[in-house]
C-alpha cells in the first residue's frame, strides 16, 4: 500500500492496521478469513487496499477452521480475524483445532481499547488467557512500534514444528495510532530455516534394531505428511519390504497401489487389521507419529520383546505406552534415507500380507452392492471411483469419518483430510471451501454426517459468493451415528441422539447452490458425476445403512479374537 501524502505534501505515517496489512503481504499471505465487527474497521480499510483476499464468512467458527485446512494444505499459516468479546470467542473451536492438528494459522482479533482494559467493560475479556491454552503463542500490540514484531513472532511460531494456532489482539486505539518510527513501518522478513540431520549415533541405534527383528513395520503419522516424506518413506517400505500403516492424518502417505500399503490404524470403536498386525510386530518404526493422533494405549500393547524406533523431527512425547528405544531426530527424509542405505531386506512377511489379503476381499465384496439404503463401504467404494488420485476428500467428524478412515484409499499425501487431533464436527463445509479456493483444478468433496452439516452449513452462501463449487455429500441417518454406535455397543440400546432433518436439497437451492437426492444405490456415482459438472456448490442428500456400524463391530470381534 503507498503511504497517503498530506496537502503539504509531506508523506504521512501509516497507522498500526496499515502495517500489520503490510506484515502480513510480506508473510505472502493470500487469503484473509472472518467477519467485521466495530473494533477491527481500521484493519479492515487496511486490506480494503491489499492485495490480500478477504472471504468474509457467515460464522467466526467457519472462518477459523478455513484458515486451518488452508494451513494443513499449504503449510503457511493460514489466517483468520474476528472482532472482539463473541467474534473471538467464536474463532476459539477453529483455532484449537488447527494447534491440535499440527496446521499453521493465525488469528488476529480485536480488543477494547486500552484505557479500558484495567476495568470491567462491555464485551471485554482477557484475549491473551482466553486464546493461551490453545495456541503456541498469543500477543497483545499495545505500543505502535511492536506490530510488525508481533505478527512475525505469530507466523514464526504457527510454521515452526510442530505448527499450530498463534494469536494476535488488537486494541481499535492502537490499530489507528501512526507508526512514526521507520525501522517500525518496515515488515520484518521470514526467516529461511534449515532442516538438521539426526545424530549418527541415533542412526547406528537404529539400523542395528532393524537388522535385528524379523517382522518391523513402520507406523506412519502426520509429521510425515508435513515433512513431506513420503517419497523416501514408499522407498525404505518397497525396498526392504516393511509394510506401513498409516494414522488416518497421513492417510496417502504412502500410496493404496503399493505392496506394502497395509491400511489405517484408529478406527474404533474396536480393534482392526492393522491392530493385530501391529501387535505381531517384533519392532515398530514410527515415523513421524503424534499421540494426538491416535493414544499409544490403542495400538500398543506393552511388549518387552518388542522395540519402538520414533523417527520425527521433535522428540517423542512422553507417554508411558510409548517408550522409545531410539529416537532418531532430525530431517525425516535423511533419517530414512540413511536407514534405506543400511538396513537388510526384510524376508516377506506372510502374516501382514495375509491380512492384508482379508481385507481386500473384504471391500471388493461391497462394490457391487446395490442393497438399499447404500452401506458405507459401497457409498466410498463409488467415492473412490469417481475420484482422481489427486482429487481432495474433506471429512467431517462423525460416524462417517470412522469408514472413511477405513474405507477410503489414497494415493498422495493431503487428499484425505481428517481432523483427528481435535476432532471437531463441523469442519466439512468451510474446510472444503479452503480446499476448493487453493486448488481450483481439482474435485473437492466434503462427506459429512447430518448432524455435523448443520452446524456450518451457513458457509455454503460464502461458497457461493466466492465462487468455490465443491460438493457436500451429507450421509442422513437422522442422529448422531458415531454416539449411537458407541452407545449400542456398550449399552446394546441408545438414547437422546436422534433429530428431525430439513429437506437439505432445498436448503441448498435457497443458497443458490445445486442439490441433488440419492435414491437408489445405483445413482450414486452418476449424481457424483454430475455433481462436479456443475459451477456452483452442490449437496448431495444420501441415506445411509448404518446399520452397518455394530454389525462391523461384532464381525471384528470375531474375526479379531481368532486371528
Amino acid at each position: 500500500m503507498d503511504a497517503q501524502k498530506t496537502p503539504g505534501n509531506e508523506e504521512q505515517a501509516p497507522n498500526v492496521a496499515e502495517v500489520i496489512v503490510r506484515s502480513l503481504e510480506q508473510e505472502g499471505v493470500e487469503y484473509i478469513f472472518g467477519i467485521p465487527g466495530e473494533e477491527n474497521l481500521d484493519l479492515m480499510q487496511a486490506l480494503k487496499d491489499s492485495s490480500i483476499k478477504v472471504i468474509t464468512t457467515r460464522h467466526e467458527q467457519g472462518a477459523a477452521f478455513m484458515a486451518d485446512v488452508y494451513g494443513r494444505l499449504t503449510g503457511n499459516a493460514g489466517v483468520c480475524f474476528a472482532t472482539l468479546g463473541p467474534g473471538a470467542t467464536n474463532l476459539i473451536t477453529g483455532v484449537a483445532d488447527a494447534n491440535s492438528d499440527g496446521a499453521p494459522l493465525v488469528a488476529i482479533t480485536a480488543q477494547v481499547g486500552t484505557e479500558r482494559l484495567h476495568s470491567t467493560t462491555h464485551q471485554y475479556l482477557d484475549l491473551n488467557h482466553l486464546f493461551q491454552p490453545i495456541t503456541k503463542r498469543t500477543k497483545l500490540i499495545v505500543h505502535p512500534d511492536t506490530a510488525t514484531e508481533a505478527v512475525r513472532i505469530a507466523f514464526k511460531y504457527a510454521e515452526s514444528e510442530k505448527p499450530g494456532a498463534t494469536n494476535i489482539t488488537l486494541p481499535p486505539n492502537i490499530a489507528a495510532m501512526e507508526v512514526t518510527n521507520k525501522s517500525a513501518q518496515l515488515p520484518m522478513k521470514p526467516a529461511e530455516t534449515s532442516r538438521r540431520r539426526a545424530a549418527r549415533e541415533r542412526i547406528d541405534e537404529a539400523v542395528r534394531l532393524i537388522n535385528k527383528s524379523k517382522n518391523p513395520v513402520i507406523l506412519a503419522g502426520h509429521s510425515a505428511v508435513r515433512a513431506q516424506a513420503s517419497k523416501e518413506l514408499t522407498l525404505v517400505a518397497e525396498e526392504l519390504g516393511i509394510p506401513v500403516i498409516n494414522t488416518m492424518m497421513a492417510k496417502g502417505i504412502i500410496p493404496r497401489s503399493s505392496p506394502q500399503h497395509i491400511g489405517t490404524v484408529g478406527i474404533l470403536p474396536h480393534k482392526d487389521y492393522s491392530n493385530k498386525i501391529l501387535n505381531n510386530s517384533d519392532c515398530i518404526i514410527s515415523v513421524g507419529y503424534d499421540i494426538v493422533e491416535l493414544a499409544p494405549s490403542k495400538w500398543n500393547l506393552p511388549d518387552p520383546e518388542r522395540t519402538i524406533i520414533h523417527i520425527d523431527t521433535q522428540p517423542a512425547h512422553i507417554n508411558h505406552n510409548y517408550r522409545a528405544d531410539v529416537q532418531v531426530v532430525g530431517d525425516i527424509s535423511d533419517s530414512l534415507l540413511q536407514l534405506y542405505r543400511r538396513c537388510k531386506v526384510k524376508d516377506e512377511q506372510t502374516y501382514a500380507m495375509n491380512l492384508k489379503q482379508k481385507w481386500r476381499e473384504e471391500y471388493a465384496s461391497y462394490i457391487n452392492d446395490t442393497s438399499w439404503p447404500p452401506k458405507p463401504q459401497k457409498i466410498l467404494a463409488d467415492v473412490r471411483r469417481v475420484m482422481g488420485e489427486d482429487d481432495i476428500l474433506i471429512s467431517d467428524v462423525g460416524a462417517h469419518k470412522m469408514w472413511i478412515g477405513r474405507q477410503y484409499e489414497c494415493y498422495k499425501p493431503n487428499t484425505c483430510i481428517i481432523s483427528n487431533g481435535f476432532a471437531t464436527m463441523g469442519i466439512g463445509v468451510p474446510g472444503a471451501l479452503s480446499a476448493k479456493l487453493i486448488n481450483p483444478q481439482k474435485k473437492v468433496l466434503t462427506i459429512t454426517g447430518d448432524g455435523g452439516f448443520m452446524m456450518n452449513n451457513q458457509e455454503l452462501e460464502t461458497a457461493k459468493r466466492v465462487g468455490t463449487p465443491f460438493v457436500t455429500m451429507i450421509w442422513t441417518d437422522a442422529s448422531y451415528g458415531l454416539i449411537k454406535w458407541h452407545q449400542e455397543n456398550r449399552f446394546d440400546e441408545h438414547c437422546f441422539v436422534d433429530f428431525e432433518n430439513p429437506d437439505f436439497v432445498m436448503m441448498a437451492e435457497s443458497m443458490g447452490c445445486k442439490g441433488y437426492r440419492i435414491e437408489k444405490t445405483e445413482d450414486i456415482i452418476p449424481v457424483l458425476e454430475e455433481a462436479f459438472k456443475q459451477d456452483v456448490p452442490v449437496v448431495i442428500e444420501c441415506p445411509v445403512d448404518y446399520r452397518e456400524n455394530t454389525k462391523h463391530t461384532k464381525r471384528l470381534i470375531k474375526e479379531f479374537d481368532n486371528l
